[in-house]
């Protein structure tokens, strides 16, 4: 047959009859991708209702039908790491007979969910983002040939209702691609896979200046009484926008903003008006923004960015984000405890994996309230729920900036939490933390566990106060003994409380441990919070 004619026929097959849907693969599933080892792994996407589907992958052979939605999903058996690169294939019987939907390169290994706001977002190179570029750019990015590691980059997307697919494919570490890596996703990653020998792939899902709330879904927050009202504002700005629609404008310039809302989050807002409607301010008044777009409003970024790849089958969950929090007269600092123990609850339910590991970093200090003491206070609350990890970065933020480019301490401390929590590895994974005092005399003793080889680095130990029956804490002298530090104050002669680093931004002058991890802020008069009242 004429090669020609047979192209033409193929085409005219193609373009003539009924439409029918076209099989395809759900959002995280492309080329390059790492699929986890050792659990059940869902494939799923979509088809004509009711055509039969088949999925093959490294010798397994899984078939469904797609249901009355036009929906299907297979889960392959537990499989072992796998360095080999295969072929996932997708056939069914609608699909062109020239190829099957096929994903290359496919490796089987560890796979972690990476989220939060623009200090996730952070790319390796300030080339991509404007905010960004780590310490050492040049030379990390030189150095960044891991052919095992790949990263699945989310396009930013917010949504009212849940959608079923987000932008975005696997890209095999390369210096020519880790520009665009998440920083924190990408270190992470490294130094697992430099310990576990696997592949490790890392799902970047974040958006700068992004509330906790944006990342729940509406589910969850329309149970919990005290969650609600974040959903009912939503909804009324939703609608008033909807019934009074603002004039037509010419679009932002084509940069990425999120970085510069997480910036003026942290400092001044003034030259701003706010919404009425939303409690939200915007900058310099102007045209109301649609409430759908605003990355502050609860469920828009659960919808539009993590319902599409559930339940992809991952490893755990590292989450950068705290800059953002609902101003104090709808909650503030006070409900973050519990909307980021929403969060992790509800994400562990969605997936059905159980409670799967979800690691923090608890805010850099900087000297802008966002960063305050009491913001990392309500980050720390997510340690009383069970399989949960905090890396701390007080000690390694910039005074005048909320990006700060030191990500390698970041993504080394996750991963170390990672590595002896769920690799068996028998490493210390904490710097200092507060266990208890004792007053002697006019002094207090602290004892704190993870506390081998306790040091100040910077030689000087700053950042303790104490305070006496008035509570007015002060300045305090701080002195190392043993796995201890002795506190005391000639201005206190009865002490009856102490604190550590209870300042945004404490420059220098902390305490480390043997592992060079630091310690983490304390007070003992600490409040606590319930999560679950």
């Amino acid at each position: 047959m004429n090669k020609t004619f047979s192209s033409t026929l193929v085409a005219l097959l193609l373009t003539t009859g009924p439409l029918l849907a076209e099989v395809k693969l759900a959002s995280p599933f492309t080329s390059h991708m790492v699929l986890q080892c050792e659990m059940k792994v869902p494939v799923w996407g979509s088809a004509e209702p009711g055509e039969p589907i088949t999925v093959e992958f490294a010798g397994q052979k899984l078939s469904t039908t797609a249901d009355a939605d036009g929906k299907w999903n297979v889960k392959l058996k537990p499989m072992k790491a796998s360095a080999e690169p295969r072929e996932l294939v997708v056939t069914g019987n609608h699909q062109s007979p020239i190829e099957n939907l096929k994903c290359e390169d496919v490796l089987v290994g560890e796979v972690w969910l990476a989220s939060g706001q623009s200090n996730m977002d952070f790319s390796m190179s300030k080339k991509v983002k404007y905010f960004a570029g780590v310490t050492n750019e040049g030379a990390e990015i030189a150095a960044a040939n891991y052919p095992l590691i790949r990263m699945f980059t989310g396009e930013a997307a917010k949504a009212f209702a849940p959608q079923a697919n987000v932008g975005g494919e696997w890209k095999v570490c390369t210096p020519e691609n880790a520009p665009a890596f998440s920083a924190v996703g990408y270190f992470f990653a490294r130094d697992l896979q430099r310990e576990i020998k696997v592949p490790v792939g890392v799902i970047t899902e974040a958006f700068g200046a992004s509330t906790a709330e944006a990342w729940i879904r509406r589910e969850a927050l329309a149970r919990d009484l005290k969650l609600k009202p974040m959903l009912e504002r939503f909804d009324a700005a939703v609608e008033h926008f909807r019934t009074n629609p603002p004039p037509v404008v010419a679009p932002p310039r084509s940069e990425d903003v999120s970085a510069t809302n997480d910036i003026a989050a942290s400092t001044n807002t003034a030259g701003s008006s706010t919404n009425t409607v939303t409690g939200r301010r915007r900058r310099g008044g102007g045209t109301p923004r649609d409430p759908v777009q605003d990355q502050h409003n609860a469920t828009v970024l659960f919808n539009g960015m993590i319902n599409p790849i559930i339940p992809f089958a991952i490893r755990g969950g590292i989450w950068y984000q705290g800059e953002s929090i609902v101003d104090a007269s709808k909650g503030g600092i006070e409900l973050y405890p519990r909307v980021q123990a929403t969060l992790i609850r509800d994400w562990r339910k969605r997936w059905g994996e159980g409670e799967f590991p979800f690691y923090i970093v608890q805010l850099a200090g900087q000297e802008a309230a966002s960063n305050s003491p009491q913001v990392r206070e309500a980050q720390a609350t997510l340690l009383s729920l069970p399989n949960t990890g905090m890396a701390v970065a007080t000690d390694i933020g910039e005074r005048k900036n909320v990006h700060p480019k030191n990500k390698q301490d970041v993504g080394d401390r996750l991963s170390r939490i990672a590595l002896a929590k769920v690799y068996g590895r028998k490493i210390e994974f904490s710097g200092p933390v507060y266990e208890s005092m004792k007053v002697e005399g006019d002094s207090i003793r602290v004892n704190f566990s993870h506390a081998d080889g306790l040091v100040a680095r910077d030689g000087t130990l700053k950042w303790f106060t104490l305070a006496g029956a008035d509570g007015k804490f002060v300045s305090a002298e701080a002195k190392i003994d043993g796995k201890t530090v002795i506190v005391s104050s000639p201005e206190i002669s009865t002490p009856v409380a102490v604190r550590y680093a209870w300042v945004n931004f404490p420059d220098g002058g902390h305490l480390y441990n043997a592992a060079g991890l630091p310690a983490v802020q304390f007070r003992s008069d600490e409040p606590k919070f319930d999560l679950n009242q």
